[in-house]
This record gives C-alpha cells, sequence and structure tokens, in this order.
C-alpha cells in the first residue's frame, strides 16, 4: 500500500482530528488545508480521508516536513478521540488501533497492530495510508506518557524494517522501555 492514497474511497476522517495538523504545525498549516477543501474545519464535523491525506503529502514536500510530519502525528493523542482509561504503555499502543477507527468512518481504513515482543518491547505494525513520520509521532507520544515511571521510551523504525516509503504494506516500529 502507498502512503497517501486512501484505501476506500468513501472514508472519512472527523475534524478534531484534522485539526492535529494546525496544533503540530500552527498557522503555515491554514492555507496548505484550505487548498485541500478544508479550511475552517468544525470539530465535529466529517471530512474526505483523502483531502486530508492530499494535505500530508503537500507538506512531507515542504522543507523540514520530517519535522513537521512527527510534530503533527504527537498531537494526535491530545486532539483526536480516544479510550479513556489507559494504564500501562501497551494499553496505550492498543488505543491507537482503537482511536483510529474512532475517528475514521465510512470503508476500510488500515491498522495499527501491537505485537509483545519482551517484557519491554513491542511492535507496532502499522498499515495505513498515512506518513511513516506521522505514525512514529502518534508512537512516540504515547510510548513517552505512558512509560513507567523512572523509564525511558525509546521508538525506532530501522532502514531494514518493512516500510510504506519502499512500497511496502506496513510500517514496523520497534518500542522499548528501560526500568
Amino acid at each position: 500500500m502507498s502512503q497517501f492514497i486512501a484505501f476506500a474511497p468513501n472514508v472519512e476522517v472527523n475534524g478534531t482530528t484534522i485539526l492535529s495538523i494546525t496544533a503540530g504545525m500552527g498557522a503555515i498549516a491554514h492555507p496548505i488545508l484550505a487548498a485541500h477543501g478544508l479550511d475552517n474545519v468544525q470539530r465535529d464535523q466529517w471530512y474526505p480521508q483523502q483531502a486530508w491525506l492530499d494535505a500530508f503529502r503537500e507538506i512531507a514536500n515542504l522543507p523540514g516536513s520530517m519535522s513537521d510530519l512527527v510534530s503533527i502525528g504527537m498531537e494526535i493523542p491530545t486532539n483526536a478521540i480516544f479510550p479513556t482509561e489507559i494504564n500501562s504503555i501497551e494499553a496505550a499502543l492498543r488505543s491507537i488501533d482503537v482511536a483510529y477507527h474512532m475517528n475514521h468512518r465510512g470503508g476500510e481504513i488500515g491498522y495499527y497492530h501491537v505485537e509483545i515482543v519482551g517484557d519491554q518491547q513491542i511492535d507496532m505494525i502499522c498499515e495505513n495510508p498515512y506518513p511513516c513520520e506521522f505514525d512514529y509521532g502518534i508512537i512516540y507520544s504515547m510510548s513517552r506518557r505512558f512509560c513507567p515511571q523512572g523509564s525511558f521510551a525509546r521508538v525506532l523504525h530501522e532502514h531494514h524494517d518493512p516500510c510504506r516509503k519502499r512500497g511496502d504494506n506496513a510500517c514496523v516500529y520497534h518500542v522499548s522501555w528501560n526500568s
């Protein structure tokens, strides 16, 4: 699967989620959203996923896009609708898929899958049409926020792992923490 191409033509994203772009990039995002029909986004309305993906594609072509996309992803847990009862890093990472489905509707959207690798390592398999750096931001934000107290979370997306940028169906991120 490719980045920036919706899996189904009728998929929609709620406005609350789309507003994470402005939370992550500030006012510079307004003309980009407007160019894709996403000006005056309302939190309680639904918008075509492809329009949002087109905005992401434009952002990905800007200088410094990697940090912008990570920043937008880091805003998702704050701006999108998430489950409320999260009490561990594993629950936090599992909640990403739940939240993903809560904030999209209208067809196939892909997934965020958790694989337990060890006592302090989880792999996230992300099969969706969003940019890799955006997924990294979401995973890093949730890992850091719900990492056990006194621990440090680390998220790696290594060059030899599957990656949508290289035409793979999914990206793999390795989340680990110390105690």
